[in-house]
């Protein structure tokens, strides 16, 4: 899973590892906004990193959390599902709507292997100044590049350059900045 080979999501470490996410993630769903301090400390434990000044309203949801580094100055807004099968870099004074979706795990096209229950996975970074609108969904293995916008419930398929503005299903840039 980690190296970005197909695997089964099968096994002991596997479940651990999802049922400490899962543990981690309710302490910080769960907690009370007047307890920043407590609610930072949760989302610390479970994240890989989680940036100075940096944000996440709940609910938030991921498969292992420790795959997620968020770097400092973000916002990640309500709803956000990242499933970090393989990394998810965020850089620095990103912008995460509500809803939005990042998903590095990817599935066989062929019935006998889908079957089998393989997987697989591929990391997604997004540069530092990136504002992702509400409901974007970004896919496994894409970068989008420093200061680009991408437009409320775009799906980003593919890599997305630096100093854009990218809307639509596939999302596509628009305008440069």
């Amino acid at each position: 899973m980690l190296a970005g080979e197909a695997y089964i999501a099968e096994g002991p470490e596997i479940m651990a590892d999802l049922d400490r996410a899962a543990r981690l993630a309710e302490r910080f769903n769960t907690s009370s906004a007047a307890d920043p301090e407590g609610r930072l400390a949760a989302l610390r434990e479970l994240l890989g990193a989680v940036g100075e000044d940096t944000w996440v309203r709940p609910p938030f949801h991921c498969d292992y959390g420790y795959q997620i580094h968020l770097g400092p100055r973000c916002f990640v807004n309500f709803n956000a599902v990242f499933l970090d099968v393989a990394r998810i870099t965020i850089g620095a004074d990103v912008q995460i709507g509500p809803n939005v979706q990042l998903l590095t795990a990817t599935h066989p096209v062929e019935p006998e292997a889908r079957r089998a229950k393989w997987e697989g996975s591929a990391p997604i970074t997004i540069g530092d100044n990136v504002w992702l609108g509400g409901g974007v969904i970004v896919l496994a293995g894409v970068t989008i590049g420093a200061n680009t916008v991408v437009g409320a419930g775009a799906l980003v398929t593919r890599d997305l350059p630096p100093n854009v503005v990218a809307v639509g299903s596939p999302a596509a840039p628009v305008r440069t900045l």
